[in-house]
């Protein structure tokens, strides 16, 4: 536990965009200020301090209470986000002329206290609170904020922006079923959520679909046509089949688009695979729909809203009483500090005997096991 007076404070988001980011900075700062303290917000992850020549504003900008006015309900974040600036893992090029992944946490360290921040509230998922976790080893006082639309994080019930990206994947699907049954389609929709089936599971069971495939239970393509095949047979002559993107077929591999230096392979391509193989199992007309980005952007819903601005006034909390190393997450009906070493160990995947699960099969959904 640090005692440190705190004079000056910064704000991150790191990792992919998700509803609710603007949310905790706003309520962040406005906590801070009431406090007396100072606050900063850092341009994307830490690219601001890495690579200050690259902003015109220096890549650290004061956050005032008019900075972020109004910003609640705004999608997206005011300071800007990157997968591609681990300081970890930054891409840096060799004498060679290739790119090479190298460990700057530590001229990062140097950098936060060059700029007199004495601590740093990090609002990002599972790959920027690990950064932060590594930061806080190193002695940078450290508080995260759990945000993903993959609601993949350990010790919080739920991450900021999973409610949005749920609620639109389930409009989506309910537009879907009106054109898939006009032309007697199967319609995959292809979900985010990287290796974990959240979105794809609570959607998909909101939303009514026929057959769910996530990465928590491989599929058998035969199993699928089967539940396809018997829609049809007793007169719904359509289906829906959302499929996660992490998603795997038995003895099969994950589908991958890209892998590049400094960032996270990206993942991408089921929906397309599943839709051929459900063509040539069924013979029956498939199209395949990519909601992809879609899922993060936009207007927060009220929930997101809420546990979005709960979660960065408990992060100024947590620095006001001492708190480094930790992450605020919800545990109903409170906000607790859980330790980021804790947050970041494993991955929160779909518990395959979680009551979400027993819902979809006694609805007679099929997951395609």
């Amino acid at each position: 536990m640090s005692t440190k007076t705190i004079r000056r404070i910064a704000i991150n988001t790191g990792g992919g965009d998700a509803p609710g980011l603007n949310a905790v900075i706003r309520a962040a700062t406005i906590a801070a200020l009431n406090r007396g303290w100072e606050c900063v917000g850092i341009r994307d992850g830490y690219n601001g301090l890495l690579k200050p020549e690259e902003y015109s504003d220096g890549g650290i900008v004061p956050l005032t209470r008019s900075a972020v006015k109004g910003i609640t309900h705004l999608g997206g974040t005011i300071l800007g986000t990157t997968n591609k600036g681990n300081p970890l893992k930054y891409p840096t090029k060799g004498k060679d002329g290739k790119l090479y992944e190298k460990d700057r946490s530590d001229e990062v360290v140097r950098l936060f206290r060059k700029a007199k921040i004495d601590a740093l509230i990090s609002v990002g998922g599972d790959g920027s609170l690990t950064i932060s976790n590594a930061l806080a080893a190193k002695g940078l006082r450290v508080v995260g904020v759990p945000k993903t639309i993959d609601n993949d994080l350990e010790r919080t019930v739920i991450t900021f922006g999973f409610d949005t990206a749920v609620s639109f994947a389930t409009m989506c699907l309910d537009r879907l079923h009106s054109t898939a049954e006009a032309h007697q389609r199967v319609i995959v929709v292809e979900m985010m959520g990287r290796y974990a089936g959240w979105i794809a599971l609570n959607s998909g069971i909101s939303g009514t679909a026929d057959v769910i495939l996530i990465p928590e239970i491989p599929y058998d393509m035969k199993k699928v046509a089967r539940k396809i095949e018997e829609r049809y047979a007793n007169g719904r002559r359509f289906a829906i089949v959302v499929v996660a993107e992490g998603a795997i077929p038995k003895g099969g591999t994950v589908s991958v688009k890209s892998k590049e230096i400094g960032r996270a392979e990206r993942l991408g391509g089921i929906g397309d695979r599943v839709t051929g193989e459900i063509q040539e199992a069924t013979g029956r007309e498939a199209r395949c729909v990519v909601l992809g980005h879609l899922l993060r952007g936009g207007t927060p819903t009220t929930f997101d809203r809420l546990i979005s601005l709960r979660f960065g006034a408990a992060a100024v909390r947590a620095l006001a009483e001492g708190k480094s190393g930790v992450m605020v997450a919800l545990d109903p009906p409170t906000v607790r500090y859980v330790p980021l070493a804790e947050a970041t160990s494993r991955m929160k995947v779909v518990p395959l005997d979680c009551d979400t699960i027993l819902t979809a099969r006694d609805l007679g959904i099929s997951f395609g096991d």
